[in-house]
């Protein structure tokens, strides 16, 4: 049996409930010892549901009184992962956070930086790769069976999916923007990871805010964040892009919250000399050549989830010692650069080089 580890979280909404909770809670090798949240009701109430016997509404208040915590946990808005991550690593303690890493370079190179300095784990949230048709991906391309991969195209795009309207998620000082850095990190990262992580050279992109005051939800991820009907709303609801890489590859990028389209879909298409594949909306098929003969291959995986429990699971066993991190927070500082040299390109109208 492994030490069990204390741990300390700090925001106590959707994500947390959705997609920490069901694995931290009970877990054998996990106590969860204190929550925070800045809504008070909030977090006695999801503490009550998940028995956190310490609630607090300042998290440096739960760091000072609980310094012999091993976790820290961040589920908080996008403004405040830095913060609480370079507090809590200088305390001693591992970090797992939500994405984005950060809401600028600077600030995700800090978290970087305190990591090093303090010799201890950060590990931001990258669900996606766990799923099973991802890392039966990561297996097939490592194996060479898709040959040199050069180009491709990625995305999360929804007909009517705007989160948390008026509040933090739409808001830019609080969250970095909107759908780019919200659903951008999930998908740019498993296409780069898949092909190989090169690093990006120069990048084209584009922004527009056109259904910032339509009240139709047709997904449920606009259930995530707290709505505010007369909140700001001062950020793009869809986003569009073009990276080159320092190997010559390329990638195709949108994200949106709204935009007119058939439905909700999230995917990643690359392609190989030797054969090229097509995950989208859970299903993956591979295209590729036998005999002289076009194949296309339907693999036969489990059921595909969210990966939300074994990317934790897989934090865990990091902390633990059973395994290497599957990133490190350079992944991160080098992500949120891709993302801000997007958003600087659309400003500005022009190709921003990195």
């Amino acid at each position: 049996m492994e030490t069990r580890r204390k741990v300390g979280i700090v925001g106590t909404g959707n994500i947390f409930r959705t997609a920490h909770a069901p694995l931290l809670y009970g877990h054998p090798e996990i106590e969860l010892v204190a929550a925070c949240d800045i809504d008070e009701a909030k977090v006695k109430r999801v503490a009550a549901e998940f028995d956190i016997p310490h609630v607090y509404t300042d998290y440096s208040e739960l760091l000072k009184e609980h310094p012999d915590l091993d976790i820290i946990d961040i589920c908080t808005s996008n403004l405040h992962h830095s913060d609480i991550a370079v507090v809590a690593l200088e305390a001693g303690m591992h970090v797992f956070c939500e994405k984005p890493d950060a809401i600028n370079p600077a600030e995700a190179q800090r978290m970087a930086d305190a990591a090093e300095q303090s010799g201890k784990l950060l590990l931001t949230m990258r669900n996606n790769r766990f799923r099973p048709a991802v890392q039966f991906l990561k297996k097939y391309v490592a194996a060479g069976h898709a040959g040199d991969i050069y180009t491709g195209r990625c995305g999360w795009i929804r007909r009517r999916g705007i989160p948390g309207k008026g509040g933090w998620f739409t808001t830019k000082e609080l969250s970095g923007g909107g759908p780019l850095i919200d659903l951008g990190v999930h998908f740019i990262d498993v296409a780069v990871w898949l092909m190989g992580n090169p690093r990006p050279v120069s990048v084209v992109g584009a922004t527009y805010t056109k259904f910032a005051q339509s009240t139709i939800s047709d997904s449920a991820h606009s259930s995530f964040g707290e709505k505010k009907p007369e909140g700001i709303f001062d950020v793009e609801d869809l986003a569009s892009g073009f990276i080159r890489f320092d190997n010559g590859a390329t990638l195709q990028v949108e994200f949106s919250w709204a935009s007119n389209i058939e439905e909700e879909r999230n995917f990643v298409e690359l392609r190989g000399t030797k054969a090229g594949f097509s995950f989208d909306k859970g299903e993956l098929k591979l295209f590729t050549e036998i005999e002289d003969t076009l194949c296309d291959i339907v693999p036969k995986l489990a059921k595909d989830g969210h990966g939300h429990s074994e990317y934790l699971q897989h934090f865990i066993n990091c902390v633990q010692g059973r395994e290497e991190p599957i990133m490190q927070p350079v992944d991160g500082v080098h992500m949120i650069k891709l993302l801000s040299a997007l958003y600087e390109s659309a400003r500005t109208g022009n190709e921003v080089k990195l």
